[in-house]
Formats: C-alpha cells, sequence, structure tokens
C-alpha cells in the first residue's frame, strides 16, 4: 500500500455527499418494487447452492437483534430489553427458518462462513448460545478453514460464552470499541471502560482465540482529535489482529436515537476526515495496513493476505477473505445473497417469528439481479475490495456513462481510467464510495428525493 495521503479541505468538501457503502448491488433502495415469492426465491437459493456447495461451501449470517442498552449512534435493527425471556421463541424461528433451507438443499451444507451479528448476539446466555448453533451445526458439515465470528459487547459478554463459542469453532471475535472518552461514551449511551474491554480480549486469548477485530468510529459527536488519538493509544495496547476505522453514518430519519444530538454536536466535515487521517497514521505507525474501506489488518491476518492474492470480498457481512455463491441470512432483518438474487427477512421480531412460526418464509422484499446488475456488481465490488477493475472492451457501452462521471474524480488526481479499465489513486481511497458511485447505474436513473444514505465523508 501506498503511504497517506494529506486530503485537501476542498476535496472533502466535494464529495462529501450521501452515498452507499456497497455491501451490496443493487444496493437496497433500489430493489424491485414487488418483491420475490417464496418460490422463486428458494429456486435461486437451491441453484446457488448446487453450483458451489462442494466447492466453495455457503455462508451463514445470523442476525440476534436483542441489546439490553441503547447506543444511540447505532442504526442497526434492534430491540432493547432486559427481558431475556425473549431467547427461546428466537431461537425457535430461527431454528424453523434454517429447517426450511435445509429441505431446500437436499444435502448436508458445507459451511465456509458463519458470523453472528446484531443488535448484541452476547445478549445470548451460554447455554442458549450451545443450543442454538449446536442444533444449527449439527445438520451442516463445517469445512476445515471455516471462520465462524461474533459480535460483542465487552459489558455483555463472558468467558463462559466465550468458551462455549470457541468449543463450537469459533475463532474470531468482533468487539465493539467506539470510543473511549467517558464524554462521547455518555452522549452515545456506552459506557465502556478500557479494563472491561481488555478482560474479554485477554479471556478470548486464553481460551485460544486466533483473530480480534476492533471496532472503532470517527466523527461520533463531542469527539476531538484528543479523544480519537487516546482511543487509538489504548487499541494499540489491545493489539486486535483486524481494526475496522468506521466513518459514524449519521441517518436520524432512519434511526430515532440519533435524535439524541443535533449535527451541531458533530464535527465539521474536515474536522472528521482530519480525525481519520490521523487515526490512520496512527494506525499504520503501529504497522496495521489499510484494506479496502475503513479497514486495516496486521501483515499477518487472513484479511491482508486475502487483499494480497486477491480473494477479499465485500458482501452483507462487511469485508471477508473468501467468497461463497450462496449468502444464507437468518432472522429477523438479515440479508441472504445467491448471486443473482437478495431477499431480505421482515424486520420486527414477533412478525418475523409469526411468519416462520406458521410455516411461511419471513419475506420482507427481494430483488432478482439483471445481467447488467450483475456485470455492474463485479466491477464496484473490485474497486471496493482491489481499488482498481478492468473488463473486456466488448462491454465498454455499459459503462459509457459511469466514464463521463468520472472525468471530475480524474481531474482531481483521484482516480485514473481508460476505456476499459479503473485505477483508485492513494489520494482516492478514502473516495472510494463516491468512485464507486460513478458506476451505480440504478442510482443514477432514480435519484432518491429523500434522504437515503449517509454521507460519504
Amino acid at each position: 500500500m501506498t503511504a497517506p495521503v494529506t486530503t485537501p479541505s476542498e476535496l472533502l468538501a466535494k464529495y462529501d455527499v450521501p452515498s452507499p457503502r456497497y455491501t451490496s448491488y443493487p444496493t437496497v433502495p433500489f430493489w424491485d418494487e414487488t418483491p420475490l415469492s417464496e418460490a422463486a426465491w428458494m429456486l435461486h437459493v437451491k441453484q446457488a447452492f448446487d453450483k458451489t456447495n462442494d466447492t466453495d461451501g455457503i455462508s451463514v449470517y445470523m442476525h440476534l437483534p436483542f441489546c439490553e442498552k441503547l447506543c444511540t449512534y447505532c442504526g442497526c435493527n434492534k430491540r432493547i430489553t432486559t427481558n431475556h425471556a425473549v431467547e427461546e421463541p428466537y431461537i425457535v424461528a430461527i431454528l424453523k427458518e434454517w429447517e426450511r433451507y435445509l429441505q431446500v438443499f437436499g444435502k448436508k451444507p458445507r459451511i465456509t462462513e458463519l458470523h453472528l451479528g446484531g443488535g448484541t448476539p452476547t445478549f445470548f446466555g451460554a447455554e442458549n448460545l450451545k443450543l442454538m448453533l449446536g442444533k444449527l451445526l449439527e445438520k451442516a458439515e463445517l469445512a476445515p478453514d471455516a471462520a465462524l465470528s461474533i459480535e460483542v459487547h465487552p459489558n455483555a459478554t463472558n468467558a463462559e460464552q466465550l468458551q462455549v463459542l470457541y468449543d463450537l469453532g469459533f475463532r474470531r471475535l468482533s468487539v465493539g470499541i467506539q470510543d473511549f472518552d467517558i464524554k462521547v461514551q455518555f452522549v452515545i449511551n456506552r459506557i465502556q471502560t478500557f479494563e472491561k474491554t481488555k478482560e474479554i480480549f485477554d479471556a478470548a486469548r486464553a481460551i485460544g482465540y486466533t483473530s480480534i477485530n476492533g471496532d472503532i468510529i470517527y466523527g461520533l459527536p463531542m469527539q476531538t482529535a484528543d479523544s480519537v488519538r487516546h482511543t487509538i493509544e489504548r487499541v494499540k495496547e489491545l493489539r486486535p489482529e483486524r481494526i475496522a476505522f468506521y466513518s459514524y453514518a449519521h441517518v436520524p430519519w432512519k434511526s430515532k436515537a440519533q435524535r439524541r444530538y443535533s449535527e451541531a454536536d458533530l464535527p465539521e466535515p474536515s474536522v472528521k476526515r482530519g480525525l481519520y487521517e490521523m487515526g490512520r497514521a496512527m494506525l499504520e505507525e503501529a504497522g496495521y495496513i489499510e484494506i479496502g474501506l475503513d479497514h486495516f489488518a496486521l501483515p499477518t491476518d487472513e484479511l491482508y493476505l486475502a487483499a494480497q492474492n486477491g480473494t477479499l470480498h465485500r458482501n452483507f457481512m462487511g469485508y471477508t477473505p473468501r467468497h461463497t455463491e450462496l449468502l444464507v441470512g437468518l432472522g429477523c432483518s438479515s440479508i441472504s445473497d445467491t448471486g443473482t438474487a437478495f431477499m431480505q427477512n421482515i424486520k420486527e421480531v414477533e412478525a418475523y417469528e409469526a411468519a416462520v412460526n406458521s410455516g411461511v418464509l419471513p419475506i420482507l422484499k427481494g430483488h432478482e439481479l439483471t445481467a447488467e446488475d450483475r456485470l455492474i456488481r463485479q466491477h464496484i465490488t473490485n474497486l471496493m475490495c482491489q481499488f482498481k477493475t478492468e473488463w473486456d472492451e466488448a462491454i465498454t457501452p455499459y459503462f459509457t456513462d459511469a466514464l463521463v462521471r468520472l472525468q471530475p474524480l480524474a481531474d482531481d488526481g483521484l482516480v485514473e481510467y481508460t476505456k476499459n479499465s479503473i485505477q483508485v489513486l492513494p489520494a482516492g481511497y478514502p473516495f472510494v464510495r463516491n468512485i464507486a458511485m460513478c458506476l451505480d447505474a440504478r442510482l443514477w436513473s432514480q435519484q432518491p428525493t429523500t434522504p437515503v444514505f449517509s454521507k460519504s465523508v
């Protein structure tokens, strides 16, 4: 990777516009208006399963939405409750949903990747995690190099849970940190000490976990250069193998909790980007290498190695070191991907459980990808994972308008392109979302009239 490039403030102002994070293409707001039928969706599932289960295997994502406390910055689909009686009916529903997929597969699935997200997955007690995951895995085969991971909140995680997960095959944690400054923690309603966070790191490593990711967010309300500097210094002491250094997404129209503070409490765009540049320099000085959008890894980590050998992939779970044709999403609001179609589950917990318990697949919305969708998706994924892409000149007509839209970014020294290739320059790394957006045919043909995405910077 090239050394960091200082980004002029005028570029920050110019390109600080709402843009997708491109965990998919088309992005969810531009999916078909008419949802897929269950029969049509399961046909896509079966075709994808038969195509690659015996070779690449499948990925599984489980969305566990419950949290005991509301973190006001969070835009994820969650349910706030201290009533742990909600665990059992949710487990029943998620396993019933898995059974419906098993019936369609017709043979034992080979799981290459399993990720638990939320919410707070460790809201679930150790015994319930063991029950739920044990029943899911007993009807599947784990690939020898399968990657099993879970997102954890240190305040809601203990060594017993970590041991249960380890015994099931989990070797990676993603630990939410965000910011260690007490003023920032107060306004985002997430009081979390360094000592408690270190306790989870130490317990996981003592058990045998081999990869820990630390999540940090820049651009939070009340955040300053001093708070980010302090946070990263403490994170360096923890030495996670990976770090996700995310841009705070201010989406108050989607997440009402973000109305606890106003945009006046957020760092100005130029200040916010300065936080990132400072943080990136600190991380690179500590031996971390920038990979894709907002992600860093040590040179020994699988994510870095995947970036080097060209196998890095981006999907609804974020960056992953491998690609599977089929991603099955289980639980409320989770999204599945067959390579030829997307499907999102019902978002509300009770409605999701009711649908599954009545024998109906909990489909909220879906999208069948056209040939053009699949083509554009591949090249946007290449940009997000490799900072470059190229195509056969025969398909250049698909990108004629995209190349025109790229010209201003090329004039600003962010990207170079030919009639059949795009190369993001080091100065353009922070603006890869803007660059990918130039290829987004659906966005340009259906310009949204209301807020949909967070800003790029």
